[in-house]
Formats: structure tokens, sequence, C-alpha cells
């Protein structure tokens, strides 16, 4: 048996208040797994009690270790020299600060030269081993925080923030117009229609979809705003700036595009607010505004 800790293996120790508890309670109330993964878990005997195989019915005692060690999982994505700028890792997740232009993950059109390429190429440079687990997605040509879980464990917990809007998500955008009120919100429906099975539009029967702005700075005809997300539609953001009036500068399914300002659309994933899924210890990433919307906002000043 390994009895390394990694990114791979839960412990919980039992204490004086949890003498008499059983196993299966340590694993559903105390380390929070899924049905679902637990009984992944106990089919490949992964869960131990001072190294030994035990009923998830037994009782335990005072100074027992319980540990839980998920199954090691590769990944297929050919590894790729892409530059990967890391905000922030621990032993059960990996953030990083995505540049614009290219696509997180392999599709039908892009097959390859994705950020999941980069990161595969990441985990051959620095000894890891980890399925590659998105945790939140960004569109090709926005930029910023990209959120990547290490193992099941994480993904769940992680996952379930997400469901319940404990993850704050803050993002920068350059929009066309100068908005008059400094704070608002955008509260309308999000939706497909059948014409259109890749733009998104506010339609009555959608998805309700929430977006808070703050106006950061105005220029002569555009507006630097701060933008939180109560919910995460695809293209929120930019189907919502819009609807008011004020698309992102440089959006091409959305947007105002002018090739001289800005080559992609001027959207940035700022900050990550969520908790540790470990620890329960709350953090915040940030990723600073990238050159080319500097260069943007320089020259929209002139």
């Amino acid at each position: 048996m390994n009895n390394k800790i990694n990114s791979n293996t839960l412990i919980y120790k039992i204490e004086k208040e949890d003498t008499g508890i059983k196993l299966k309670e340590v694993l559903y109330d105390k380390l929070k797994l899924s049905g679902r993964l637990a009984r992944k878990i106990k089919r490949s005997k992964n869960i131990f009690v001072n190294d030994y195989n035990i009923s998830l019915d037994s009782s335990l005692r005072k100074g027992d270790i319980v540990k839980v060690i998920m199954p090691n999982e590769t990944n297929n994505f050919k590894p790729q020299d892409i530059p990967i700028d890391v905000a922030y890792e621990d032993m059960d997740l990996l953030i990083i600060n995505k540049q614009p232009n290219i696509v997180v993950h392999p599709t039908k059109g892009h097959y390859d030269n994705t950020i999941a390429n980069g990161l595969a190429n990441y985990l051959q440079k620095t000894g890891q081993v980890f399925k590659i687990r998105f945790i939140n997605r960004l569109d090709m040509n926005t930029s910023g925080l990209l959120m990547i879980a290490k193992n099941p464990f994480a993904q769940q917990k992680l996952s379930d923030q997400m469901s319940k809007n404990a993850v704050e998500k803050k993002y920068l955008a350059v929009v066309r117009g100068v908005i008059k009120n400094k704070y608002g919100t955008v509260d309308v429906p999000i939706g497909l229609t059948d014409e259109d099975r890749i733009q998104r539009k506010v339609i009555k029967d959608g998805r309700r979809s929430i977006t808070h702005y703050q106006v950061l700075d105005s220029y002569n005809d555009a507006s630097l705003v701060r933008l939180t997300l109560e919910t995460g539609r695809t293209h929120q953001i930019r189907v919502h700036m819009k609807y008011i009036g004020h698309p992102i500068i440089g959006d091409e399914l959305y947007g105002y595009v002018d090739k001289e300002l800005i080559n992609r659309q001027a959207l940035h994933a700022e900050t990550l607010r969520f908790y540790q899924p470990r620890t329960g210890e709350e953090k915040l990433v940030r990723a600073e505004m990238p050159q080319d919307i500097e260069q943007l906002i320089t020259k929209l000043k002139k």
C-alpha cells in the first residue's frame, strides 16, 4: 500500500468526539464524498483504517486513521509547448491565467493547440499525474482565471460550490459607450433560439441570468466595467452588455469590432473567490489586466 499523502489521498483522524462513528459516516458526513465517488473507491479497495480494509459499517475509535486513496487517472491530450501561467496551485487544484485567442479544450474544429495540450505538457514538466478536470470554462477570446481540479474529490466539492453560487467570479470588460449609472444589475433570461445554435439571446422562456456591474472608468466613447456573475450562463456577460446597449469592444458575435483597437473581445476573468476543497479555507486569486486591454484603454484615452 502507498502511504504517501498526495493530491489523491484524503486523511481523517478520529478524535474523542468522533468515537463510535461508523466508517461510512466519515466518508459521507466528514469527508463529504458523493455516493458515486465513495462506491468507486470502495470497489477498488482503497479505503483504509489504520492501513487495513474494514467494513463501512465498522465503528471507529479515538486515534483511528481513515485513509482514502482515489485512483490515478491519466489524460489523452498530446503535450504541446503552450505557455501556462500559473496563478495558484496546491495539492487539489490548479488555477491558471489563460491567454486570449486559444481554445480551452479540444473540439471538433480545434483538435490540438489548446490549453488542455499545454496543461499536459506542464504536468509532464512538473512530474505530476492527474486527469485534467476543468471547473469553469472561458471562451476562446476571453482571458483570465481558469480552474482545474486535480482529483475527483476536488472536482465534486468545487462543482458543488459553483452550483450553490459559493464561488465569486469577477470580470473586467471594456464596453462601447459611457454608462451613466455607476452601479447596475442586469436580470433578464438568456437562451438559444431555433435559428441559431451558437448565439445566445435574451428570450422570455430562457434561464434566469443575473449580472452585476460597476463602472470603474469612462473614456471618449467607452467604459471600463467590473462584472460579478450571480449565475453562470454561456456568453452571459456578452449577451447582457449587448442587451443594455453597451456591447463589449472586440466581440465579433455580440459586440463592436474595430481591429485597430483590439483583435479580440475585451473581456478578462479577473478574480475567483472560493473555498479550498480539503481545508475549507477561503481563497482569493487574481489575474491582473492583460497587456492588450491596457493598450486598448490607452488608445481610447487619446
